[in-house]
């Protein structure tokens, strides 16, 4: 039809509208600005001391050394496969918090059956450090997993499973060869070749040493025990990975992202270093070590540290003189729970799938991802499905394994991941000049230094810089904490108890013989002869604390440092709400908070939505009435509300002439009375505080210090 609209084929937009250059939106973005500093108001500083501009263009990618290369070659930065997940999907490598060997077997048959693809044992601290249930304080059996001891646990532990099918994931604590030479004696048993076992039965002494402040071993037997793990999966079972190297303390204890790639690298250098001494070949070393990262909220750093890792292991290997395509790094991640929180936890649903959905688009080969009550009890089936299911829905759903560095080709991706490369091996180097990991750790270099960090992130989440969904910011003072079923230690390791000491009673008094034969010949061996020795004591019934005893009776030597302190962004928060579930008890109401709301809704909206939110994330109550004409209806209701603190909100225009008079009038009935103001206009402070105001909240005021001292104030703090 003749009014119809007909589009020009030959129609070119690039005719049409010009791109403006960079320069050209500069000075535009300065214009904006009013004279402001185009560098300090669009630059933002990480607290890997990057700074990021405002606009990444073409121009900075021609500066990146590897932005040419391919998937799968080179420094492989775009992942060590050149199909990426496609063939070969990353690991579910799900964790099961569960005592029991016959009830892990049930979750852990039931989570293999629906998306997870990995055996992942978290073994409590009692088997970790090499000590029978029925010799170790009640508090280490069953603690934070498993509780293991003999071929029999093991035998339920594994019944039905498939155990060549899927890739372990087991963390054995200090040292290996106890564990590692268990499982060998299930093998044995079944008449399974070892050679077919996959993924990693590993030692990170230096995850042990920051955890707990201790090892009780002396470096020497640590590294000689770490030396007869690798020559014995090299022969024996090739495609197990037998030395961590676990950097989720240090993201726990809030370091960035630099210092944790930096703090992995010094750890792989000395122990690689410490294992070539005793003879080994660097790259037998580097092809037996099983990687393990946190993974923060910040989600294109850490989409970029993911794939700087890869480019720095691989110059890691050139040094030590070996083509990296012979090595095959097992770079696995897991939810750092630094900002998962116990207040509002299902939003921790959102920050496990943003955290989880980061490591896959930088390429990982298994990830953990936590269950959303983690940090508030022990996972139950809803939750570990929940969170098994995240990966889930991430493959199937939004086909991320269908991609292959998805990432690549974004300006600002590209060159995140060229800062974080760069700046984490000048980092290493810096620890290096210390004396390494392991000095660094000794002299508390490590810990200072992550403190510092540690105290930035803090002052931001006390400012409400850094926002915490649901704890200090879109807070429910209503909310019910998650149920908590208490595990019973004492019942627990009761039971641990009387099964031992009954196993140790079967069998005859040959094959105890026999036993204890074996036992007494371990000490003197120095080859991988000695992992058939504990096989055959193993399954003779011998136990995981007689085999470590009699390895290690003459290798005591406790090594001592600062451990890290590892805290949640959110628990400061989280103990000023226990205070405000005190109070009510103690009181029978909430701790509460009136806004002295003056004049029309214009006047004070803006301001009593702003003091609700800062004070219902302290756990008070919020008195918020209409807006009130006159002082004297307002001191009235005020008085008969009973609050202890009261907010004035208004405009900065009104507060000389009604700040006075509202102060005087509230001090002369209740001198206890905490007054708050509200807003901060510099140019009146001195004049209200000579009133009677006794605080200030604003945008980027210290809520803590504030919430903190008003419970003093009003005796909300035992």
């Amino acid at each position: 039809m003749s009014d119809e609209i007909k589009l020009n084929s030959n129609l070119d937009l690039s005719k049409e509208f010009t791109s403006p250059t960079f320069e050209e939106w500069k000075a535009n973005v300065e214009q904006e600005l009013k004279g402001a500093s185009y560098d300090k108001k669009m630059f933002t500083k990480t607290y890997e001391g990057i700074e990021l501009k405002p606009i990444y263009t073409s121009e900075d990618l021609h500066k990146l050394n590897f932005v040419d290369s391919l998937p799968g070659f080179e420094n492989y930065v775009r992942g060590k496969k050149s199909n990426g997940y496609y063939q070969n999907k990353w690991k579910v490598n799900q964790e099961i918090n569960i005592a029991d060997a016959e009830e892990f077997n049930l979750a852990l048959s039931e989570a293999l059956k629906n998306g997870q693809n990995c055996i992942n044992v978290n073994l409590d601290s009692a088997t970790k450090l090499g000590i029978d249930a029925d010799y170790s304080d009640e508090k280490n059996v069953g603690d934070i997993g498993l509780s293991i001891s003999a071929i029999k646990s093991v035998e339920r532990l594994f019944k039905n499973i498939d155990v060549i099918k899927y890739p372990f994931s087991i963390h054995t604590g200090t040292i290996v060869l106890p564990f590692l030479t268990l499982v060998k004696s299930y093998f044995d048993l079944k008449n399974i070749d070892t050679k077919l076992i996959k993924g990693a039965i590993s030692a990170d002494p230096i995850f042990e040493l920051i955890q707990t402040g201790k090892l009780n071993y002396s470096e020497d037997f640590i590294f000689n025990s770490m030396k007869l793990s690798v020559e014995w999966a090299e022969k024996k079972s090739p495609n197990l990975k037998v030395v961590g190297i676990n950097t989720l303390p240090f993201a726990n204890s809030r370091a960035n992202s630099v210092q944790e790639i930096s703090i992995a690298l010094s750890i792989l250098t000395y122990y690689t270093n410490k294992l070539m001494e005793l003879g080994l070949a660097p790259e037998a070393i580097l092809n037996k070590i099983h990687f393990t990262f946190g993974i923060s909220t910040n989600y294109f750093m850490e989409i970029s540290k993911f794939r700087a890792i890869r480019i720095l292991l691989n110059n890691f290997a050139k040094v030590y003189g070996i083509d990296s395509s012979k090595i095959e790094f097992d770079i696995n991640a897991k939810n750092s729970n630094f900002y998962h929180t116990t207040l509002d936890p299902y939003v921790n649903l959102l920050r496990s799938t943003t955290q989880t959905f980061s490591a896959i688009l930088g390429g990982v080969d298994g990830i953990t991802t936590s269950p959303f009550d983690e940090v508030s009890r022990i996972p139950d089936n809803f939750s570990r499905r929940i969170s098994r299911n995240t990966q889930t829905i991430l493959r199937e759903e939004s086909h991320l394994d269908q991609t292959i560095d998805p990432a690549g080709g974004s300006y600002f991706v590209e060159s995140l991941t060229e800062e974080i490369a760069k700046s984490s091996w000048e980092y290493f180097k810096k620890i290096e000049n210390e004396g390494g990991i392991f000095e660094s750790l000794k002299n508390n270099f490590i810990q200072k230094e992550i403190e510092n960090i540690s105290l930035e992130r803090t002052k931001d989440i006390n400012k409400r810089k850094s926002v915490i969904v649901g704890t200090n910011m879109f807070a429910n003072v209503n909310e019910k904490p998650l149920e908590v079923i208490a595990f019973d230690k004492t019942a627990f390791h009761k039971k641990r108890s009387e099964y031992l000491k009954k196993f140790r009673l079967n069998g005859s008094n040959e094959k105890h013989e026999t036993v204890m034969k074996k036992l007494n010949s371990i000490s003197n061996i120095s080859d991988i002869s000695i992992i058939e020795i504990m096989s055959e004591a193993y399954l003779q019934g011998a136990t995981i604390g007689e085999i470590t005893s009699a390895l290690t009776s003459s290798h005591k030597n406790e090594i001592r440092i600062n451990p890290l302190k590892q805290k949640r962004a959110s628990e400061d928060f989280e103990e000023l709400r226990k205070m405000s579930r005190n109070y009510k008890i103690k009181n029978g109401f909430l701790p509460n908070v009136f806004l002295a709301n003056m004049g029309t809704i214009k006047d004070y909206k803006a301001r009593a939505d702003f003091s609700k939110g800062f004070f219902e994330i302290g756990g008070f109550e919020v008195f918020d009435p209409p807006g009130f004409s006159d002082v004297e209806n307002l001191i009235n209701d005020v008085i008969d509300s009973g609050s202890l603190i009261v907010v004035i909100c208004s405009t900065d225009d009104k507060y000389p002439e009604l700040v006075p008079q509202i102060t005087k009038a509230i001090k002369s009935k209740n001198e206890k009375i905490q007054i708050i103001l509200a807003g901060y206009p510099k140019d009146q402070i001195e004049q209200h505080k000579k009133s009677g105001v006794d605080d200030f909240i604003f945008l980027g005021a210290d809520s803590m210090k504030i919430l903190s001292s008003l419970y003093n104030k009003i005796g909300g703090q035992e």
